[in-house]
């Protein structure tokens, strides 16, 4: 984490006063160009599918991608056909948008849309034309409903639902705007959204982090032995949650190794480590299981909601049609 990301969630600093005009700018650009879309001047497109957008007012990882695997679950176990849109940061196709694969990598599609891929196995279209990721899922499957991975701040796209995941730890910084804080968007953009979803904390509308077994990177089997000391690498977010779920399964972390969200692992970071275990989270396991050691480890997560956010939920997808008889 650069030092201006560590000022964000510090009291008040000399980074933090000198990046306030860039801030200023950051607003006036950003509510001009939300003002163009809600006047038309500037048009939306619609699609025929109904849109989910699931989504955050803040940079870095609060927790979008469970709450995504979640959702679809959910929205298939009511017998829809669910696709999946996503810019697909970090990752650089020769052509876009893409459709992913089983030979699809993170280097062509980012590490989230392989991972949400390996997981679900549904069709799944990466760009940064999200209306161009939408019309190929159209063309190439029957959809009853398109998840949108990100994409509040996208005004262009037209959408039925949005879910905002905020960070219960973090929550929104020293509630400034980027550079000098971390939001996107101010924190009236929240009234305006259908539904805030905390991830952890004691907040009704949230949802917990259940760890499940821990899987090997090289491939995918369950550890069956306990493990005591291991390294934790990460590149997310907030990795303080991950390391705490690794402590309160009895693991002594004999280090931990923060890099930034999406960072593009290769075999030399982990020269350091030897032979000795690493563990990891299921988003960098995707982007080292090509050259991962037999004791590389990832601790899968499962988001699991409250009844006050599936009831708010099931509402929200009545009232917009995507479904009937909840």
């Amino acid at each position: 984490m650069s030092k201006i990301e560590q000022s964000w969630y510090q009291p008040v600093s000399l980074i933090t006063i000198l990046l306030l005009p860039l801030a200023a700018l950051f607003w006036l650009i950003s509510t001009l160009r939300k003002w163009l879309y809600t006047c038309g001047i500037l048009t939306q497109f619609s699609s025929k599918t109904p849109v989910i957008v699931v989504g955050n007012i803040s940079v870095g990882g609060n927790g979008k991608t469970p709450f995504v695997l979640w959702l679809h679950a959910h929205l298939t176990q009511q017998g829809l056909s669910v696709g999946i849109i996503s810019r697909g940061y970090g990752g650089h196709a020769k052509q876009y948008p893409l459709l992913v694969d089983h030979n699809s990598t993170t280097l062509e599609a980012g590490d989230e849309p392989i991972l949400l891929y390996h997981r679900l196995q549904c069709p799944i279209a990466v760009g940064p034309n999200r209306q161009q990721n939408i019309e190929l899922l159209e063309q190439i499957s029957a959809i009853d409903v398109i998840i949108s991975d990100d994409g509040m701040q996208h005004y262009k796209m037209a959408r039925s639902i949005e879910c905002c995941i905020v960070d219960s730890a973090r929550q929104f910084g020293n509630g400034l705007l980027m550079p000098a804080g971390p939001l996107r968007e101010t924190k009236k953009r929240l009234k305006s959204v259908d539904l805030v979803i905390e991830n952890g904390g004691n907040n009704p509308q949230r949802y917990n982090l259940q760890p499940a077994a821990l899987k090997s990177v090289l491939n995918n089997s369950t550890l069956t032995e306990p493990i005591l000391t291991a390294h934790a690498v990460s590149a997310i977010g907030n990795p303080l949650r991950f390391e705490q779920s690794l402590q309160a399964q009895g693991i002594t972390l004999v280090s931990t190794h923060h890099y930034r969200d999406h960072y593009a692992y290769t075999a030399d970071d982990f020269t350091q480590f030897g032979d000795e275990n690493v563990l990891m989270t299921e988003k960098d396991a995707v982007k080292c299981s090509a050259f991962a050691k037999q004791n590389w480890y990832y601790l899968p997560v499962d988001a699991q909601p409250t009844d006050s956010v599936i009831n708010k939920l099931n509402s929200l997808l009545k009232d917009k049609g995507i479904l009937n008889g909840l």
